[in-house]
């Protein structure tokens, strides 16, 4: 238990912070790295699976062909990217192998939120007449805006988690704390890099539920047409 009161003055000497190398240079790489990696993921993986999940063609293909993906080790993956010609454009490879990392839960999410939105909603609304874009907008989308907001979250948290990885060729983030620590036998470097990131996941974590239940079209239409209370009448 000795390390305890030793990670804690780690994390509490200013010099650890400021400058080059310090944990908010690297908190902002993470940051920068993880958000990126998020970004790229959601737009290569939420329009396909989404129209996927609305057409109903294809999808389970691709929803499995992405839980074959998460048995590849991402680490296995940043290494043979490192090696290749993408090793030579800065964190092109560590970009690479975290996105494909993060696909999966975007990807099975998204079809499975459209495809389980609920099928007398969506007939009701097709029997209005509305077009396939319109239904998947309107109807489809928000009914799985939960299930896909799901899928984000479990992307970010993990991505905050693996880019850790991103110090072993070299690059930039919370695991070079980690790495340096190792290499110095610096054992409350070490433990205070991993709570950093530990701490960092459970705020991506809170950030992405607050904004869920603040983006959620559902819940905005509930508390548009909950019918106002009625007068309670006057008492003689």
């Amino acid at each position: 238990m000795d390390v305890v009161p030793e990670v804690w003055q780690w994390l509490t000497s200013p010099e650890h912070w400021t400058g080059a190398g310090g944990v908010l240079q690297r908190l902002g790489e993470h940051a920068w790295l993880t958000g990126a990696c998020l970004v790229i993921a959601c737009a290569l993986a939420l329009p396909p699976a989404l129209w996927l999940g609305h057409v109903g063609r294809g999808g389970a293909l691709a929803v499995n062909l992405a839980g074959a993906g998460r048995a590849v080790p991402t680490f296995a993956v940043l290494v043979l990217l490192s090696m290749g010609p993408l090793g030579q454009w800065g964190e092109s490879a560590t970009i690479v192998a975290l996105v494909l990392f993060a696909l999966p839960p975007l990807l099975t999410n998204a079809y499975t939120g459209v495809r389980e939105a609920d099928r007398e909603v969506v007939e009701a609304a097709r029997g209005m007449g509305m077009t396939g874009w319109q239904l998947l907008r309107q109807v489809e989308l928000p009914l799985a805006f939960p299930l896909i907001a799901t899928g984000v979250q479990t992307a970010a948290v993990q991505l905050v988690a693996t880019a850790t990885l991103a110090a072993l060729p070299g690059g930039g983030g919370l695991g070079r704390l980690i790495t340096a620590g190792l290499g110095n036998y610096d054992t409350p470097q070490v433990v205070a890099g991993a709570l950093l990131v530990a701490v960092l996941a459970l705020l991506v974590q809170a950030a992405l539920t607050a904004a869920e239940r603040l983006l959620d079209p559902l819940r905005h239409r509930a508390r548009r047409t909950e019918p106002a209370a009625s007068p309670e009448p006057a008492s003689v």
